[in-house]
C-alpha cells in the first residue's frame, strides 16, 4: 500500500511514488550545493542516491498535524541522509584529522599568548614551516570545515548551523557538555574576536547563506581566498569550543 500524503498546496493525496518524482529536482539541488564543497572524487550520483532515501524517509515520517510544511521537513531529512552517508565513508584521511588538531591548538595557544587573533607568519612560524606550506595544510585542512554546513534547514538559527560545523563526528560530541543556548552565545562571543576579514566571511556564509563564489566577488577575492579565510575563521572558533568543552569535561 503507498504512502500517500496531502501535499500544502492541493487537497488531493498523492503517492509515494508522485511525491518522489516531485522534489527529484530538490535533491539534485542540495546535493549538487554540498557537492561543490567537497572533494572531487565524491561521487555525485551516490549524494543523489542518500537523498533519495532521506526524501524517503520524511514521506514515511510527515506529520502534517505538527504544522511544517512538507517540503521544508523533507528538505531537512533530504540534508541529514546526505550528511550521514558522507560521515560514514570517512574520506578526510587521519593525518589530516591530526594536523587540523595541531592547527586548532596553535592558534588558540598563540591567541592566549597575544591576547589578539595571530598573523599567518605567527602561526606558520609556531609550526616551523614557512608560508607556503602553512597555507597548503590551510587547503587541506579546508575540506574538514565545509562538511557539515547544511545540517541544519534554512530556517534555523544561523549560529546552529556553524555549531554543527564546528562539532566533532568522530569524537565525543562537545554537546553532551554543553546546552545548544550556551554554545549560540559562546560561538557569538568567539565571532566577534575574530579578524575583520574572517567575521565578515562567517557572516555572509551562515548568516546570509551566500556561497563562496559570490563572497569573494562581493569581497573582491579570489574563490580559494575566501576558502582560506573561512577556514582560518572555523580553526580559530573550533579551538575556542574545544578549549570550553575540556573544561566542562573535566567539571563534570
Amino acid at each position: 500500500m503507498q504512502t500517500e500524503l496531502h501535499h500544502e498546496n492541493t487537497d488531493l493525496p498523492e503517492s509515494r511514488d508522485d511525491l518522489i518524482l516531485k522534489y527529484a529536482p530538490l535533491i539534485k539541488f542540495i546535493a549538487n550545493r554540498l557537492a561543490l564543497r567537497l572533494p572531487p572524487h565524491i561521487d555525485i550520483n551516490d549524494i543523489i542516491n542518500s537523498g533519495v532515501i532521506g526524501l524517503i524517509d520524511a514521506i514515511d515520517k510527515y506529520d502534517e498535524n505538527k504544522g511544517v510544511l512538507f517540503k521544508t521537513y523533507a528538505e531537512f531529512r533530504i540534508k541529514g541522509a546526505i550528511l550521514d552517508n558522507l560521515r560514514s565513508m570517512d574520506w578526510v584521511p587521519r593525518s589530516i584529522r591530526k594536523m587540523v588538531s595541531k592547527l586548532e591548538k596553535t592558534y588558540l595557544e598563540l591567541e592566549k599568548r597575544y591576547n589578539r587573533p595571530a598573523s599567518d607568519e605567527e602561526v606558520a612560524e609556531a609550526l616551523q614551516l614557512d608560508l607556503e606550506k602553512y597555507f597548503e595544510l590551510l587547503a587541506q585542512a579546508s575540506g574538514i570545515s565545509l562538511l557539515s554546513l547544511e545540517m541544519i534547514s534554512s530556517h534555523e538559527d544561523a549560529r546552529l548551523k556553524l555549531i554543527d560545523c564546528l562539532t566533532d563526528a568522530e569524537g565525543t560530541n562537545p554537546f553532551t557538555f554543553l546546552k545548544k543556548s550556551e554554545a549560540r552565545s559562546v560561538v557569538t562571543e568567539a565571532i566577534e574576536d575574530l579578524p575583520e576579514k574572517e567575521k565578515m566571511v562567517i557572516s555572509l556564509y551562515y548568516y546570509d547563506e551566500l556561497t563562496m563564489k559570490e563572497i569573494s566577488t562581493v569581497l573582491k577575492l579570489t574563490e580559494s581566498r575566501v576558502s582560506q579565510i573561512h577556514t582560518k575563521a572555523i580553526l580559530r572558533l573550533r579551538g575556542k569550543l574545544g578549549e570550553l568543552f575540556n573544561q566542562n569535561a573535566h567539571e563534570s
